[in-house]
C-alpha cells in the first residue's frame, strides 16, 4: 500500500491522517487561511514523511466563491440571454423580508456577452454563429480583463456544436474555458449557466493552487496528489483544477464517507453524521448508503453538480457569541476562524463556543491537543465579561447559555435531514466527529431522543480518514427529456433507446477517464432522473436495466418516501441519464495497537465540569482505553484531536475497533 496521507484543510485546523503498514496515525496543526498550502506542507514536514500519495480535501474553491475572490470571468451566451444570471428564479429565500438585498451577479454586466446563434430544443441549428463575431467577442472579453471564460449557449445540452466552436477559438488564445456541455450537459438554463459560470470563476484559482502544491509535493518526493470531490469520491488534481466546481463540498463529503465506513465496521448501517468543526457543522442522514443530491446552494447560488447530501449551519467551535439589538443571544454564523481564533488560543478577545467549553471545564487547558497547546482559561473567562453581565455577572451561566443556543442550532439542522424528510431520528445512531462534535453529541442525542452515539477512534481527523478511504469516482450525465409511453411496445422502445444512450455515455466516460490518466478497473453505477409529466423537479432512481417496468415502481416508492404521496397512474418522464464510474478506495490498516494491560488505568484525574450545573467528573485518557472498557458519566475523555463529554446518566463502552459507544444509562 505504501504511505498514504489524507489532508483536510479546515477553517481553524488542518488535519492529517497517515495510513501505512503499521496502521493509522494522526496530526493536527493550525490552518493558514491566506495560503492553505503552507499548513499542508508544514504538516508533512512536522510528520517527517515522504508519502506516496496525498488525498487533499480543499476549501479553496468554496472560499473563493463565498468570499467572491475568484477569477475575473466573462460569459458568452446566446443573444437575448445575457441576463439569465441576474434574473435567476422567482424564489425568495426570506419570504417576509420587505427589502431583500440580492448579491451582485458572479459575472458583471460588462463581461456578459451575447453571440448571435440559435439551436432549438431538439438540437436543430436555426442560426449558426460567424467566426468573425466569435473573434470580436473574445477581443471584447480580453479588453475587459477577463482571466477566464464561461460559454453557455441555449440548448447546448442537445447540440454542443456552437459551444465547441467558441471554446476552440478561446483555447487557441490561451484563455481558460468552461463549457456548459462539459460542465453540466443538462437542461434548466439558469442552473446550467450558474454552474458553468461558477466553474469559470473558481477553476483558475483552484488550478493555480493545485499546480503550486503539486510542484512542492513532487519536489519532496510525493508521487500523486488527489483531490476530494463533493460526490464523496476523489479525482486527479489536474481534473480538479479544470472542474473545480465539483470540489465545493470537498471537506464535508470526506466526513460523511469516513463516518459511514466507521459506523458499518461497528455494526451500524443507519446513521446520522454530525461533523462539528471550527466554523460550521455538517449533518447528513445515511440510510445505509452515502446520501447524494444533484444540486446544492453555495453562497446563494444553485450549483448543480453531484454532491453528498449534507446540511450545513454556521455553528462551530469558533462561532462568535453576542447579544443582538433585541436582547437575544446569538451564536454564529460569524466565526473567529484560525486568525485570531478563540480567546483561549491566546490572540482573540471575543467569546466563542470553544471559550464556553473552557469556562465550563469541558476542555481541559493542559490536555488540549494532547498537551501540545496550552489553553488560556483566564483569557476565555475575560472574553465572557460582557455576556456575563446579562446573566448576573456569572461567566459560567453565560457560557452554558451559549452552549444551549449552539445545540439548538445543530438540533434544527438534524431535524432538516431527518424529521422533515420522513425519518425518525430515534431509529439511527449519531456518529459524532470533528474537533468539537463529541463535546455536544450527548446533548444533541438527548434533544432528539437518539439512543446511541458513536465517537470514532480519531474523531477530530475523521474527514481526512474518509478522504483516504474514498473511492476514486467521476460522475457523468446527459439530458433526455423523453416521456414514458404507457403501451408496452412504446415502453420497450424507450428502454432500448435509453440502454443505447447509457452504453454510449459509459464509453465516452471511460475514454475521458483514460485521457485524464486515471487507472482502469472501473465499475459503473447507472441512474435515471424521473418525474411525473408536468412536474418541475425530478428524483434520481438507480437502475440496472432502464425499462419503465423497473424504474417506474421504484420512482413511485421514492416519491412516496420523499413527499408522502405518489400517483402510480400518472404518466412519467425521463429527464436525464446519470453514470458514476468508480473504483474502490484502499483497504486501510487498523488503528494502532491498544495499550497493554499494564499501561495503567485510563482515568488520569478529576475536574469540576458544568453539565446541568457544576459537578465532579472523571477525566480519562483515551489512548489508555482498551476494548471492553467502560466509562460512566459524568466524565471527559481526552485525546489529541478531540474531547468527548459524557454527561450524567450516560455511559460509554469501547468496542473492538476502538470506537466509543455512548448510551443512556438505565
Amino acid at each position: 500500500m505504501g504511505t498514504l496521507v489524507g489532508v483536510d484543510v479546515g477553517g481553524t485546523f488542518t488535519d492529517f491522517l497517515v495510513a501505512r503498514e503499521g496502521g493509522l496515525s494522526l496530526h493536527k496543526r493550525p490552518s493558514t487561511p491566506r495560503d492553505p498550502a503552507q499548513a499542508v506542507l508544514a504538516g508533512l514536514e512536522e510528520l517527517g514523511l515522504l508519502p506516496d500519495e496525498v488525498v487533499h480535501g480543499s476549501t479553496v474553491a468554496t472560499n473563493a466563491l463565498l468570499e467572491r475572490k475568484g477569477a475575473r470571468a466573462a460569459l458568452i451566451t446566446t443573444a437575448g440571454f445575457r441576463d439569465v444570471l441576474l434574473i435567476g428564479r422567482g424564489t425568495r429565500p426570506r419570504l417576509y423580508d420587505l427589502e431583500p438585498q440580492r448579491p451582485p451577479p458572479l459575472i458583471p454586466d460588462a463581461l456578459r456577452l451575447e453571440l448571435r446563434e440559435r439551436v432549438d430544443h431538439q438540437g436543430r441549428v436555426l442560426a449558426a454563429p460567424s467566426p468573425e463575431e466569435v473573434a470580436r467577442l473574445l477581443d471584447d472579453a480580453a479588453a475587459a480583463g477577463a482571466e477566464s471564460l464561461a460559454v453557455c449557449l441555449l440548448h447546448a445540452y442537445r447540440n454542443p456544436e456552437h459551444e465547441r466552436l467558441v471554446a476552440a477559438a478561446a483555447r487557441a488564445r490561451g484563455l481558460p474555458v468552461s463549457v456548459s456541455h462539459e460542465v453540466l450537459p443538462e437542461y434548466r438554463e439558469y442552473e446550467r449557466t450558474v454552474t458553468t459560470a461558477v466553474n469559470a470563476y473558481v477553476s483558475p484559482v483552484m488550478s493555480r493552487y493545485l499546480d503550486r502544491l503539486g510542484q512542492e509535493l513532487a519536489r519532496r518526493g510525493v508521487r500523486s496528489l488527489r483531490v476530494m470531490q463533493s460526490n464523496g469520491g476523489s479525482m486527479a488534481a489536474e481534473t480538479a483544477g479544470r472542474l473545480a466546481v465539483r470540489t465545493v463540498l470537498s471537506g464535508p463529503a470526506g466526513g460523511v464517507v469516513g463516518a459511514l465506513r466507521v459506523a458499518r465496521a461497528a455494526g451500524f448501517d443507519r446513521v446520522i453524521t454530525f461533523d462539528m468543526g471550527g466554523t460550521s457543522t455538517d449533518v447528513a442522514l445515511c440510510p445505509g448508503v452515502v446520501p447524494e443530491q444533484t444540486e446544492t446552494v453555495i453562497g446563494g447560488l444553485p450549483v448543480r453538480t453531484p454532491a453528498v447530501d449534507v446540511h450545513t449551519v454556521g455553528a462551530g467551535g469558533g462561532s462568535l457569541a453576542r447579544v443582538d439589538a433585541g436582547g437575544a443571544l446569538r451564536v454564529g454564523p460569524e466565526s473567529a476562524g484560525a486568525d485570531p481564533g478563540p480567546a483561549c488560543y491566546g490572540r482573540g478577545t471575543l467569546p466563542t463556543v470553544t471559550d464556553a467549553h473552557v469556562v465550563l471545564g469541558r476542555l481541559r487547558p493542559e490536555r488540549f491537543l494532547g498537551g501540545r497547546m496550552l489553553l488560556d482559561a483566564a483569557r476565555a473567562r475575560a472574553a465572557f465579561a460582557d455576556l456575563a453581565a446579562w446573566y448576573g455577572g456569572d461567566p459560567a451561566a453565560a457560557a452554558a447559555a451559549v452552549i444551549r443556543v449552539a445545540n439548538h442550532n445543530m438540533e434544527r439542522a438534524v431535524r432538516v435531514v431527518s424529521v422533515e424528510r420522513g425519518h425518525d431520528p430515534r431509529e439511527f445512531a449519531l456518529v459524532a466527529f470533528g474537533g468539537a462534535g463529541p463535546l455536544h453529541a450527548c446533548d444533541l442525542a438527548d434533544a432528539l431522543r437518539i439512543p446511541r452515539v458513536v465517537v470514532p477512534r480519531f474523531p477530530g481527523v475523521l474527514s481526512a480518514f474518509g478522504m483516504l478511504a474514498a473511492d476514486v469516482a467521476r460522475d457523468f450525465s446527459e439530458a433526455v427529456l423523453a416521456p414514458v409511453p404507457e403501451d408496452p411496445a412504446g415502453a420497450g422502445d424507450l428502454a432500448r433507446r435509453l440502454e443505447a444512450r447509457l452504453a454510449g455515455l459509459e464509453e465516452r466516460a471511460r475514454r475521458e477517464m483514460a485521457a485524464a490518466g486515471e487507472a482502469g478497473g472501473w465499475r459503473a453505477a447507472r441512474a435515471l432522473d424521473v418525474r411525473y409529466q408536468g412536474q418541475s423537479y425530478e428524483l434520481t432512481i438507480p437502475v440496472e436495466a432502464p425499462h419503465p417496468d423497473a424504474f417506474g415502481p421504484a420512482f413511485h416508492q421514492a416519491h412516496r418516501q420523499r413527499y408522502g404521496h405518489a400517483a402510480p397512474g400518472r404518466p412519467l418522464e425521463v429527464v436525464a441519464l446519470r453514470l458514476k464510474l468508480w473504483a474502490p478506495g484502499p483497504e486501510l490498516a487498523p488503528a494502532p495497537a491498544f495499550p497493554d494491560a499494564d499501561a495503567g488505568p485510563s482515568q488520569v484525574g478529576e475536574a469540576t465540569v458544568w453539565f446541568d450545573g457544576p459537578t465532579a467528573a472523571a477525566v480519562h485518557d483515551r489512548d489508555r482505553l482498551r476494548p471492553g472498557d467502560a466509562v460512566a458519566g459524568p466524565a471527559l475523555v481526552t485525546q489529541l484531536d478531540a474531547t468527548t463529554a459524557i454527561p450524567p446518566g450516560w455511559r460509554g463502552t469501547v468496542d473492538g475497533q476502538g470506537n466509543l459507544i455512548l448510551e443512556r444509562g438505565s
